[in-house]
């Protein structure tokens, strides 16, 4: 058998192939750093417009490698208790009462204070111990022993501090907790963060991550994406969402429709039996592919130019 001249671009091919078996349409960008971030063992940062697939690429990796995913939802206000570990108190509360109890008779007999401490100083110090830990997202993908996928989901929903708190785990795949000292991954987690682009990610995180964008998808990458998560829908009616959703993206609205919600529309047009797409199919599915009744409004105000230039007459179903 002969070798390939270039195995990383067989490398890349394969994760194209593996992609497209599970139904997530990706490209030879998407494919590169993948195979980048596992090679350098890198974060990877994926930022973009809501809904174009960046969590789903997380999944569809994880799925890929036959990994765990373990997913950390960011929020304004979230802190290391909710993303890393916090004390099991109530736990520990118990413990104390057992203590107490068994004091008694550790200290029975004890004629001096040195005596006593010396038997305080062969009780097993367990209150700070790992079995009254309670691990959180970042910890559980530190310590999986077969390895995992992390995403950060919307890292840009987080706060500047709990950026800054990322850095040691994305640099360097550890954590220090006081009680218990260094943590570090056996095997390195692969990392995914991303973001919808609602603030600036700093610097420093920057630093430590791949980057990749992933837009809007041109119209034939929108059809595939339809075809393959949408395979009963007719290849006519199909090419019609794609061109119609395409022109509304051109308007000014104040929130495009995303993919997924052009995955809905198609689905919705598959429970629905459409047969043809007319006016008042659209008018009445309008709120499925856009969320804010200004935009609504400013579609159905332009819906015969639209269906025009995409070749869905107003007044006559297309076939």
């Amino acid at each position: 058998m002969t070798k390939s001249k270039n195995p990383a671009r067989d490398a890349i091919e394969a994760i194209l192939s593996g992609y497209e078996k599970l139904g997530y349409v990706s490209d030879e960008q998407i494919a590169t750093a993948l195979f980048l971030a596992q090679k350098l063992e890198k974060p990877l940062l994926v930022e973009g417009p809501p809904g174009v697939g960046k969590t789903e690429l997380a999944k569809a990796t994880a799925e890929y490698l036959g990994l765990d995913m373990i997913r950390l939802q960011c929020y304004e206000g979230l802190d290391e208790s909710k993303a890393l570990y916090e004390w099991q108190y109530g736990k520990q509360l118990l413990y104390t009462q057992v203590l107490k109890e068994k004091l008694g008779d550790v200290m029975q007999g004890a004629t001096s204070l040195d005596e006593s401490m010396s038997r305080l100083g062969g009780f097993e110090d367990v209150f700070f111990s790992e079995q009254f830990l309670q691990t959180r997202p970042l910890l559980q993908a530190l310590k999986s022993e077969n390895g995992t996928v992390l995403l950060i989901d919307e890292i840009d929903k987080s706060d500047d501090e709990f950026e800054a708190f990322l850095l040691e785990i994305l640099s360097d795949y550890q954590i220090s907790i006081p009680e218990l000292g260094t943590v570090k991954a056996k095997v390195p987690p692969l990392v995914f963060l991303t973001s919808n682009n609602t603030r600036e990610i700093g610097d420093a995180l920057k630093r430590r991550c791949l980057h990749l964008y992933i837009p809007f998808p041109d119209a034939a990458r929108e059809n595939s994406i339809l075809q393959a998560r949408v395979p009963e829908l007719d290849a006519t009616l199909r090419g019609h969402i794609v061109d119609f959703v395409q022109a509304v993206r051109d308007m000014d609205l104040k929130k495009p429709p995303a993919v997924s919600e052009t995955i809905d529309w198609a689905r919705t047009v598959v429970l629905l039996n459409m047969a043809v797409l007319d006016s008042e199919f659209v008018k009445n599915t309008l709120n499925v592919l856009l969320k804010f009744k200004s935009d609504i409004e400013n579609v159905e105000a332009e819906l015969a130019r639209l269906m025009r230039e995409t070749q869905m007459t107003p007044d006559t179903p297309i076939q």
